[in-house]
């Protein structure tokens, strides 16, 4: 009998990766009796990530959220890659993970986060992530500088700097974010789809940013539903240009009455956005008034448009989808 060396070699290795493509399912929930000792319970989310078992080469750490309010600070290490946070409620609002530091208290805009991303592909579902303190000045919910990473039905509270998604290829899709002023910025290159956009007093809601133009980082948003609080009469802006190239782009999105008519800001009182990218189209609702928006802004064209979609702008030279990514999520 002849063998082919070759074949064996390659199923053996195949079979290995399987073997090792482990995935590791943990519990957590604060009623919980789970010690650092604990394998597959814990009662808290940051002892879980802790103290887990690592996961196969190719396998994901997931963590299934008993509903609860997790009056924690969390931190998602880049020793920690393809994890996937689940809360197991109903509803995102079951499941919160919410402190209340401010830029003042935490010694810094960047040390205030509730929550901070930085391992790679990493995954949310069904969560709530918040920053309680209110209107005290920059107090972020969640940091994000992970590549790859999917939010899907997730709510985002806060009041100044509520998400700061920040850097890789970021994907929104069917959630929620809440804030005042600068509450989406940062430098990723983000899509966010058929979501709820919510200002809660006179601000901004975008700072993405970029750097220079050859940067392919913005934010993207999709048929996303902009709705606004009782702003005193006072209007609301698109965004400001935290960075003199930033780049984000409305499409086929709602605007509500109290969108200020141009729509966007320079940084300070008597600036510009000359080098900045800002764009819509197919903007629908009281708010979508284009031939008043600020000079330097743009109308894109059917075929611009169509460069934005979340399949082509966070594609890379990977190839990822994060559509098809998002979908398998619950």
């Amino acid at each position: 009998m002849r063998l082919n060396l070759p074949s064996i070699i390659v199923a053996a290795v195949l079979a290995t990766v399987a073997a090792n493509a482990q995935d590791i399912h943990v519990r957590v929930s604060p009623d919980s009796a789970g010690t650092t000792t604990s394998s597959d319970e814990f009662p808290a989310i940051q002892m879980a990530l802790d103290h887990a078992p690592q996961p196969g080469v190719g396998g994901r750490l997931y963590l299934h959220l008993a509903p609860g309010v997790y009056h924690e600070r969390v931190i998602v290490t880049q020793n920690r890659p393809r994890t996937t946070i689940l809360g197991m409620g109903a509803r995102p609002g079951d499941v919160v993970i919410t402190a209340s530091q401010n830029a003042k208290s935490a010694g810094g805009t960047f040390f205030s986060s509730t929550v901070e991303i930085y391992g790679g592909e990493f995954e949310a579902d069904n969560v709530t992530f918040e920053n309680a303190a209110g209107n005290t000045g920059q107090a972020v919910a969640i940091t994000v500088r992970s590549d790859q990473s999917v939010f899907k039905h997730c709510r985002f509270l806060g009041n100044q700097d509520t998400l700061f998604a920040d850097f890789g290829r970021q994907y929104y899709v069917n959630s929620y974010i809440e804030g005042g002023v600068d509450f989406i910025f940062g430098n990723a290159a983000a899509v966010f789809d058929d979501s709820e956009i919510h200002i809660i007093r006179p601000g901004y809601l975008t700072a993405q940013s970029r750097t220079s133009p050859g940067q392919t980082t913005g934010y993207v948003f999709r048929h996303v539903r902009i709705t606004a609080a009782d702003l005193g009469g006072k209007d609301f802006y698109l965004g400001r240009p935290w960075r003199p190239f930033s780049r984000v782009i409305f499409l086929s999105s709602e605007m509500p009455s109290s969108l200020s008519p141009q729509g966007w800001s320079p940084w300070s009182k008597g600036g510009s956005i000359q080098n900045a990218f800002y764009a819509e189209r197919g903007s629908t609702g009281s708010g979508a008034r284009l031939q008043p928006r600020l000079e330097g802004s743009h109308e894109l064209s059917a075929e611009e448009a169509a460069t934005f979609a979340p399949e082509q702008f966070l594609a890379g030279s990977d190839h990822w989808n994060p559509i098809e990514e998002a979908a398998k999520l619950p």
